[in-house]
């Protein structure tokens, strides 16, 4: 994933979250990171499709969200500063 990125800038942190499919690509300038969203997205890597979305700050759990599956925070994807 690294050098997958880092053809549109300084990779600053990568961890992927295998358990989820999802994982956060952080690079160095906003500027990096749309550039790799805008060349990245809807592209196929290791036989599978990439979204990539800016990542939201993660949102605190609620008592009723526990096992429930409830859909608290299901954001993923791969970036920058603004993580992706």
């Amino acid at each position: 994933m690294k050098d997958l990125f880092s053809q549109y800038g300084e990779v600053v942190s990568v961890k992927i979250i295998e358990q989820k499919g999802f994982g956060f690509v952080e690079m160095a300038t906003s500027e990096e990171a749309q550039a790799a969203m805008d060349a990245l997205n809807q592209t196929v890597f290791e036989g599978r499709t990439m979204r990539i979305d800016e990542a939201r700050p993660m949102q605190p759990r609620r008592e009723y969200d526990r096992g429930s599956g409830g859909g608290y925070n299901r954001g993923g994807g791969y970036g920058q500063g603004r993580r992706y």
